[in-house]
């Protein structure tokens, strides 16, 4: 009688190059005169070439000039031993930009001078960190929103209301300034009430949400008013599944987000904004109130075509307040921020000249539940 373990069938044993290609970092193995012989799937994503194409050039062909990584190739081989390096920017205009990664390089033993190198991509611990320096920024405006509508709209009142009675006994030339203390009166109030929105603390009413409806209803909206003159392409992703959402506060987001981009490129001849949906599984997060990472595997963006958000204003962007329009208050994309925060999701701005793009990563619905309140 032959013994049941003698039944069974042998374990699979992955390969090597199997085992290389399931990790999600990038990974090259580079040759003594620097030549890329060997990368995984990964890698071949991140400098956006195949295997074959990056087998027939050098390191320094896919790296900015001078950078760090070509130093610590060269220390690993004088060495012998592991380098790290932590948030070096491998961006080049091959690859789209800024690309900070965290870069593992180690020697290969069995062939002398040769090295392997893996890149660990800093953008989502970064958002991470961003997000919740978002959720404090609009923790903040919540107190001052609360104040300023105690403090401030019952004067206003009092100051409208004078004004109004000083016009009917006043000149012709002085009423010119009571029309003028009633106007910046209700612009204050107007101001204010905006303010208000972030000391809302009401639950969010939520439902599965077609974000393909969403979007078709703020371009319809775009194009018959503010970006009337703009041209739209849109790429999205048909099975996609519905966002976890309330309807309206998202066409709140993205309506906030296209007219961003319209006054972006309303001085580029080719003015183009582009939205896209895709799913893009792996990303999680741990947010407030959830016991566990949650996935956010559902990308929504909005890019233009315009000179890009300069460089000092990019940490501060999604802060209140923080704006580059001359009548413009900050508090678009601060409410932006919040509203997508609310809702378990993160919000991020990469932007070059003629490529800014402002992402939203979002979790699905994945039916049972109804209507969620967060």
């Amino acid at each position: 009688m032959t013994s049941a373990s003698s039944e069974r069938p042998a374990p699979v044993i992955p390969t090597a190059e199997a085992v290389v290609n399931a990790l999600p970092h990038p990974v090259i193995t580079v040759a003594e005169d620097d030549r890329m012989v060997d990368a995984n799937v990964a890698a071949e994503a991140f400098f956006e070439a195949s295997l074959a194409v990056l087998q027939r050039h050098r390191l320094q062909e896919f790296v900015p000039f001078g950078s760090p990584i070509l130093a610590l190739v060269e220390q690993v081989r004088t060495r012998g031993a592991a380098v790290n390096e932590y948030r070096v920017d491998l961006g080049t205009p091959r690859n789209g930009g800024e690309r900070i990664v965290d870069i593992h390089v180690a020697p290969l033993p069995e062939v002398p001078g040769h090295v392997v190198i893996m890149l660990q991509e800093r953008t989502i611990a970064d958002k991470m960190d961003r997000q919740l320096t978002h959720r404090g920024a609009a923790r903040s405006v919540t107190a001052l929103a609360a104040m300023l509508a105690h403090e401030i709209k019952n004067p206003l009142s009092g100051i409208r209301g004078a004004a109004q009675l000083l016009e009917l006994s006043a000149s012709d030339d002085d009423r010119s300034l009571t029309r003028l203390i009633t106007e910046e009166a209700d612009r204050i109030v107007k101001l204010v009430d905006r303010m208000e929105v972030f000391s809302d603390e009401r639950p969010i009413e939520r439902e599965p949400v077609n974000i393909h409806a969403v979007l078709e209803h703020v371009r319809t909206l775009a194009s018959s008013g503010f970006a009337r003159n703009i041209r739209f392409v849109e790429e999205y992703d048909p099975s996609l599944p519905p966002v976890l959402a309330n309807r309206d506060q998202l066409i709140q987001v993205f309506l906030n987000l296209v007219k961003n981009a319209a006054e972006a490129v309303s001085d580029v001849p080719d003015a183009e904004i582009q939205l896209t949906t895709a799913f893009r599984p792996g990303v999680r997060l741990m947010v407030p109130g959830a016991p566990a990472r949650v996935s956010l595997p559902l990308e929504f963006c909005v890019k233009d075509n315009g000179p890009g958000v300069p460089e000092d204003l990019m940490p501060h962007l999604f802060d209140p307040f923080v704006t580059t329009k001359p009548t413009g208050t900050g508090l678009g994309l601060a409410l932006v921020a919040k509203i997508v925060g609310d809702h378990g999701g993160i919000i991020e701005c990469d932007s070059q000249p003629r490529r800014t793009t402002f992402r939203v990563l979002m979790p699905m619905y994945r039916g049972g539940r109804g209507n969620e309140k967060s």
